[in-house]
């Protein structure tokens, strides 16, 4: 959607699954579906808000002094039907989220961003299980959020909170 294209060389030569393999696909469902250009990147989780713009200036200049690759990651709403139904047990529906393609917008338009290479991933569901499962699929050096403020924070645990007891790699909070 919004970003830096990297675009592979014609001469580059493609892996090509085993002919001999009970599979045809199997080879290429054990690559990675993510961009090779963004391996070892910082991912950063983005939804607008002035704390997730600080996480954002943080790993922008932390992805320029390593020479890597930006993942800015906005996780879409998911509200339990029984919000809407009233019914039992609570399942999660998807709700259209507009909001990506307007921060997306905004992105491709901000200067600060010229900086580094960058993509926007936009996923649904828990915000902490999201963006650990988008650091592992980019094998990211950190992943890069803003503090909680508020009662809804302190009440139910921020999302650096729970995402740094849970993640396999360094997560850095800004203030």
């Amino acid at each position: 959607m919004a970003g830096h294209e990297f675009f592979e060389p014609a001469d580059r030569k493609r892996p090509v699954a085993d002919p001999t393999a009970a599979e045809p696909l199997a080879a290429e469902d054990a690559r990675h579906s993510c961009d090779p250009a963004f391996k070892h990147g910082v991912v950063v989780g983005f939804d607008g808000s002035t704390s997730s713009e600080r996480a954002l200036a943080y790993a922008i200049g932390m992805a320029h002094r390593s020479g890597s690759g930006l993942i800015i990651v906005h996780v879409a709403n998911r509200l339990p039907t029984t919000v809407w139904a009233g019914c039992e047990p609570p399942v999660f529906v998807d709700v259209p989220d507009h909001r990506t393609e307007v921060l997306g917008l905004e992105l491709a338009c901000a200067e600060y961003l010229a900086e580094v290479p960058w993509i926007l991933v936009e996923r649904g569901g828990d915000i902490c299980h999201e963006l650990e499962e988008v650091g592992r699929e980019y094998e990211a050096d950190a992943i890069v959020v803003g503090s909680t403020h508020g009662i809804v924070g302190r009440i139910f645990g921020s999302v650096a909170g729970r995402l740094a007891k849970r993640a396999k790699r360094p997560v850095v909070v800004i203030p």
